[in-house]
């Protein structure tokens, strides 16, 4: 069964929720896991495509904004829609609400910004999860 945590961000700021996900994905890219960051749309996708290039000056992650020409087997895939078929490892979400795909995947990782429209959204997607059965851990950061 998918396990769901929330990282909930404290400090506000601008782009504070897509560094966030940055560090994420560093992290589980260098623990050899496939990630998809999904996000809210196409313009989003570009920014945070370009983000992971200049977040860290000493970091590389292979990656690359989701569509039908791209390498499926990249360790990171960013989109908007619905991932590829061989993406089941982690999914990082960006968006406010629960992503029809997620039970595919063995971890979710639900980034919560600071704003009180964020973290609205964020205990609908936790209800939605704690309802039906999902293992739930947060981190408050």
């Amino acid at each position: 069964m998918t396990r769901v945590d929330f990282y909930l961000l404290t400090r506000p700021g601008p782009a504070s929720k897509e560094s966030f996900a940055c560090k994420l994905t560093n992290k589980a890219f260098r623990l050899g896991h496939q990630i998809y960051v999904l996000t809210a749309s196409a313009q989003h996708s570009r920014e945070l495509d370009r983000f992971l290039w200049t977040f860290d000056a000493g970091s590389f992650i292979p990656h690359d904004v989701y569509s039908n020409n791209v390498n499926a087997t990249l360790p990171v895939i960013i989109g908007h829609g619905e991932p590829p078929d061989t993406c089941h490892d982690i999914l990082i979400s960006l968006v406010t609400d629960v992503p029809q795909f997620f039970s595919r995947f063995d971890r979710v990782m639900d980034v919560v910004d600071s704003t009180e429209d964020d973290r609205t959204q964020a205990r609908k997607r936790y209800r939605f999860y704690r309802e039906r059965g999902y293992e739930l851990e947060t981190h408050e950061l």
